[in-house]
């Protein structure tokens, strides 16, 4: 696949801005789990040494969009990330119309969602995001399949758009196991939902043997099969386009799950049948048989 990388551009002086995939769980004001800020640090150390204005863009949790919550603000990240680092990363919450940044230096804005527009690909808040620019860098590639203003939409307007490092190394990978696999293609696909999920699993239905299918939409499957799945996350009303892609592809579901009253550090977790999943049970696992 033919795509503008990051790494082919001459970033010095320019500002760069890059959404990468920082949705990290905090606890009690700290990241608890850093891979994927690790997993980002190349491609912010490439343009930083690069000599650009690195301007860094995320979303973090699932905070009412166009409102301020403490609770999914990127401070912790941006915390962490500084010591990663070992330089200061400012936390910028105003930025929509400029931020002066210094060559070399790191900033990270606060939560885009906290954005009118941001999850409906708003054109007024990806023209504004891209105004911020010289370069925008797509490097989220877990939030590559969301067509959003911080992913989507600022791509069309800003005066250069291309794929970071990450991005890059995504698609070449997919590009290998796509294009010409080896026999049998076995996909794993994990996430909370089928609807944000359906042109994957679309795609990947036509060159794979089986799809194993994890998180909140193997619980999808499974009462699509007509397993109960008691108070799971599930799309009910997505039980009928479970049962239309299971009628193309194999796809293998658990016949022993772990469950718990609710999703909390202090429930108790049984390993149950998945014939015998009652209504208070909520699926948070596959078991052991499985």
């Amino acid at each position: 696949m033919a795509i503008k990388k990051m790494t082919d551009l001459d970033l010095a002086g320019k500002r760069v801005l890059i959404r990468e995939d920082l949705n990290v769980p905090v606890k009690d004001g700290k990241v608890s789990s850093d891979a994927r800020i690790r997993a980002s640090l190349d491609t912010i150390k490439a343009a930083k040494d690069a000599g650009a204005k690195v301007m860094l863009m995320s979303h973090l949790g699932r905070p009412e969009e166009g409102v301020y919550d403490e609770a999914s603000s990127m401070k912790p990240v941006a915390e962490h990330l500084s010591g990663l680092l070992g330089q200061d990363v400012r936390l910028i919450k105003d930025y929509l119309d400029g931020v002066e940044v210094a060559d070399g230096e790191v900033v990270l804005f606060e939560n885009v969602r906290f954005n009118k527009g941001e999850k409906k690909d708003n054109e007024e808040l990806s023209k504004q995001y891209a105004a911020l620019c010289d370069v925008y860098v797509m490097d989220a590639f877990g939030t590559a399949h969301r067509a959003q203003a911080s992913t989507h939409g600022v791509a069309k307007f800003a005066p250069e758009a291309c794929a970071g490092p990450l991005l890059a190394a995504e698609l070449d990978a997919l590009g290998k196991a796509l294009d010409n696999p080896a026999k049998p293609v076995v996909a794993i696909v994990g996430g909370s939902k089928v609807s944000t999920k359906l042109d994957v699993l679309n795609a990947l239905e036509k060159v794979c043997d089986q799809i194993i299918v994890g998180g909140g939409i193997a619980n999808t499957f499974l009462a699509a099969a007509g397993h109960p799945v008691g108070k799971s996350l599930c799309e009910h009303d997505l039980i009928d386009t479970a049962k239309d892609i299971a009628s193309r592809v194999e796809i293998p579901l658990p016949v022993d799950v772990v469950v718990a009253p609710e999703f909390a550090e202090t429930a108790t977790a049984t390993t149950k049948n998945i014939s015998d999943v009652s209504d208070d049970d909520m699926i948070l696992d596959v078991g052991p048989e499985t």
